[in-house]
């Protein structure tokens, strides 16, 4: 967790994918962040959490739903979706806090 903290608290935005491996959106949406981080290279720090492994840290940034997505900057978060989205639109998220 603490090594958490410190990634998220950079000023360059970190996308945390929480996920599951039961869940069906979430194994979609895996191959897909893959997809952005080749987009956005080292621009952005990437992070994926499975809420199994991780119910404390999940529960403490009130994720209810697999998969959600949370861009951070500063420690703080930015921006927030729940469910499976398309490359472009993570890739525009990302893009407006580089």
């Amino acid at each position: 967790m603490k090594d958490f903290v410190t990634i998220i608290n950079s000023d360059k935005p970190t996308l945390v994918d929480f996920h599951a491996s039961w869940c069906g959106p979430c194994r979609l949406q895996g191959p897909i962040i893959d997809d952005v981080k080749k987009r956005v290279g080292d621009d952005v720090v990437i992070l994926k959490i499975d809420v199994d492994g991780n119910s404390r840290l999940a529960a403490q940034y009130d994720v209810r739903s697999v998969p959600t997505l949370i861009i951070f900057k500063n420690g703080e978060p930015v921006w927030r979706e729940s469910g499976l989205h398309s490359a472009d639109d993570i890739e525009a998220a990302l893009r407006h806090f580089i």
